[in-house]
């Protein structure tokens, strides 16, 4: 299986107990979900540890992971801006 390397320091643990990945401006991915949302930096608790992502392992959200990156098998493309939630 192809998997899509993203820098680790984008996957982030937002205060609301669930992973997402930075997409910039204000901009998320929600990990577990696959869906996109809107949140301020406020809204984000800490970068994502290696406990963190070995429980993204285990759900299935993420292939993998190493020292500077997390390895997604499906990474949606952003909504387009008037699409933006």
């Amino acid at each position: 299986m192809r998997t899509t390397p993203v820098a680790r320091s984008w996957v982030v643990m937002m205060r609301a107990g669930f992973a997402a990945l930075d997409w910039g401006n204000g901009l998320y991915l929600d990990l577990v979900r696959g869906q996109f949302f809107t949140a301020s930096e406020q809204e984000v608790s800490h970068r994502a540890s290696d406990a963190d992502l070995d429980w993204l392992v285990r759900l299935g959200c993420i292939e993998g992971y190493d020292r500077l990156n997390v390895y997604l098998s499906h990474l949606p493309e952003p909504p387009h801006e008037a699409e933006t939630p």
